[in-house]
């Protein structure tokens, strides 16, 4: 057992103690003691690494698969400390059981905070509502931040570096805060643990149909969504969206979902885009490695607007301008295919039938132009509306919002 998670351990449990197991004290309680003999400033990595694999003298380990990996490292009947390790990972926005803080011991992580407003329950086990960004912030190695359980602590992290470690010292579960909802912006709310297994065979042999390239795919989920009741339909939605899309049947069986529910099924559109959009983010993280380039990609996933974009940049970037440094990190991120070129997600029109070698400084003047004029600018040319477009319709999407969408705002720290 690593000497310096003992003895972290030993000073929590000595000072919960004499809070009398106070939960509503422990967050704070947490964090001071983090902050107090932080580990990224108290803890070789490589030492700890290597103890840990030849030292059989370790506390009992979970079978948890969050983290990758995650080390228990210090455990009593009421808390723990473990280390998580992220090599590739960005996790779900997400509430808690628990409660306690977490600390950055290597790497650096955008953290963003939500609320979920006007939120009513449809089951057990999903939820409708409204979830906006309430504050967004860069966390570097050596911060530590407390962990609330229940509804009032919504949040979630997009790693920068590889790898990015955190410590956490939580209670292994605060009861009445459950369930641990995660959430998909920008109207679900869903348990991430509930099993109905009914549910997972329908969606296994909507996959044998989908391998078979079944004619009758979209017309059969179609059938579904018109009996099925809100929870099931959601989920088999969710699975199908994509096969449906392709197909080009996704309006009238997404329209076959909304009569059966009519107003509860209001936000279940947006929510799903939203999920195809931060899905594509994610999977674009595990062939970029660059912590520059995984910040855009994080800024484009959890940020809304341009401006907040700006502000961020500014604060990572004190002394580059920007939009400069957006601009740069088109250039790198620029990608050649056989039909033309791509900038993440977002492929240079062909009905332009411009050349390959030209496109790319075409769609960096299109999108310098945008950023500084904004895409309603009368000195737009028909070719840069066209580009325009194409970037609006892809992940690049936030930086062309100027402002707060109505009736939200958060704090960019």
């Amino acid at each position: 057992m690593n000497p310096y998670f003992e003895k972290l351990g030993r000073t929590v449990l000595d000072r919960w103690r004499q809070q009398n197991f106070s939960l509503e004290a422990f967050p704070e309680l947490a964090r001071f003691a983090l902050d107090e003999a932080p580990p990224c400033g108290n803890v070789d990595i490589g030492e700890m690494i290597n103890e840990f694999l030849s030292n059989d003298e370790q506390p009992f380990q979970s079978e948890s698969g969050f983290g990758q990996p995650e080390l228990i490292a210090f455990n009593d009947t009421r808390f723990y400390i473990q280390i998580l390790f992220w090599m590739e990972g960005t996790t779900e926005i997400h509430q808690h059981e628990f409660s306690g803080a977490f600390h950055v011991m290597q790497g650096s992580s955008v953290h963003s905070e939500f609320g979920f407003f006007g939120a009513r329950s449809v089951t057990p086990h999903i939820r409708i509502g409204d979830l906006r960004v309430k504050r967004i912030e860069l966390l570097e190695t050596g911060r530590t931040i407390p962990i609330t359980s229940g509804r009032d602590c919504i949040h979630s992290l997009f790693h920068l570096d590889t790898p990015s470690i955190t410590v956490v010292i939580r209670t292994h579960h605060d009861p009445g805060t459950g369930p641990q909802y995660n959430y998909l912006p920008p109207h679900i709310a869903i348990d991430p643990l509930h099993a109905d297994a009914l549910t997972t065979r329908r969606k296994q042999l909507l996959d044998v149909l989908e391998t078979l390239d079944d004619p009758g795919y979209a017309a059969l989920v179609g059938e579904m969504m018109a009996s099925l009741d809100f929870e099931r339909g959601f989920s088999i939605l969710r699975h199908s969206m994509s096969r449906i899309q392709d197909v080009g049947e996704w309006d009238a069986v997404l329209a076959t979902f909304q009569k059966r529910h009519g107003e509860l099924a209001k936000g279940v559109r947006d929510t799903l885009a939203e999920c195809l959009r931060r899905e594509t983010i994610t999977q674009m993280r595990h062939h970029i490695g660059n912590p520059d380039h995984r910040f855009f990609l994080a800024l484009l996933m959890n940020v809304q607007n341009r401006a907040d974009i700006n502000a961020l940049i500014s604060k990572r970037f004190p002394d580059h301008p920007p939009t400069g440094t957006i601009l740069g990190w088109a250039e790198e991120l620029i990608e050649y295919t056989d039909y033309g070129i791509t900038l993440l997600d977002a492929a240079f029109p062909e009905s332009l039938g411009v050349a390959i070698g030209a496109q790319s400084q075409l769609l960096i003047t299109a999108l310098k132009h945008a950023l500084e004029n904004g895409l309603e600018s009368k000195t737009q040319t028909a070719e840069q509306s066209e580009i325009h477009a194409a970037l609006t319709a892809s992940c690049l999407r936030p930086l062309f919002v100027a402002g707060l969408p109505l009736g939200t705002g958060y704090t960019v720290a």
